[in-house]
């Protein structure tokens, strides 16, 4: 199972709406910061790190994260995952899928290692952009995090 303090089930949202990218990278961090795991200035480190390079990952998906000079913003590994039906303009891609990374440690790279698992799978990654239910991420989480462990 994913780990509960990494991804709480609170920072999964899947009916997020953004007119931006700047706006969706606010969204994401607002949800760290509403599950503990971030001061809220967090945010503009996230914004920093998009500044100087994209996040987007390709899928639809993009790994908005603050930069190394915000870790000290970060009060515990996390990921936050929210969804926006009507895509954001990513840079000129569409992104539907925004896992938002809070990290010190590297608690966070198991959960980057299913991600990327997910991703390289056409029909996971399809799951991913059009789940409903937290339930959903959870268990896509789960069952490539225990593939890419194997």
């Amino acid at each position: 199972m994913v780990d509960a303090d990494l991804l709480d089930r609170r920072a999964i949202r899947l009916t997020e709406t953004a007119a931006d990218r700047d706006t969706a990278i606010r969204r994401c961090g607002e949800v760290l910061a509403e599950t503990g795991a971030v001061d809220p200035a967090y945010v503009a480190a996230m914004l920093a790190r998009e500044r100087s390079v994209s996040t987007y990952v390709g899928e639809g998906v993009a790994i908005p994260h603050g930069t190394l000079a915000g870790k000290e913003l970060v009060h515990r590994d996390a990921l936050a995952v929210l969804r926006f039906p009507a895509p954001v303009d990513w840079g000129g891609q569409p992104v539907t899928v925004c896992v938002a990374i809070a990290a010190r440690g590297d608690g966070h790279v198991e959960l980057l290692a299913a991600l990327a698992e997910i991703l390289l799978d056409p029909d996971r990654a399809r799951a991913l952009r059009e789940a409903t239910d937290p339930d959903e991420v959870l268990t896509l989480l789960a069952s490539a995090r225990e593939d890419s462990t194997a």
